[in-house]
């Protein structure tokens, strides 16, 4: 169950932060593309995304051998706007950018996107 104290404490590491803008600015995100984005190991990577999806943050769905994330659609209103305003926030720092540049630079593996899925 999400609680503001759940949110706001996964909001307190900066990697989660940027693991959740790229997530909401793509919709879906596979480990290995925010690896890539982020430029940390697996997993270290792996383990923020198991915490925001414990705090009700994300979902993840399998698609082959890839786990892909994205943010849980079932979030109260309260705590989407607080994504929104994190993932707002974030929209002109400079690490962002840099992990934007290398997403958009990473082999991005080949699937059916989330808003395709049946």
């Amino acid at each position: 169950m999400l609680t503001p104290t759940t949110v706001f404490a996964t909001f307190a590491d900066p990697i989660r932060l940027r693991c959740l803008a790229l997530i909401a600015g793509e919709r879906e995100l596979c480990v290995c593309e925010l690896v890539a984005a982020l430029d940390l190991p697996q997993p270290k990577v792996s383990r923020h995304l198991a915490t925001m999806r414990g705090a009700g943050l994300l979902r993840d769905r399998r698609d082959a051998q890839w786990v892909l994330y994205s943010l849980a659609p079932d979030m109260p209103a309260w705590a989407q706007a607080a994504v929104n305003a994190a993932v707002s926030a974030l929209s002109n720092d400079s690490k962002h950018a840099k992990d934007r540049k290398r997403l958009a630079r990473a082999s991005r593996p080949a699937r059916a996107r989330m808003d395709q899925a049946a």
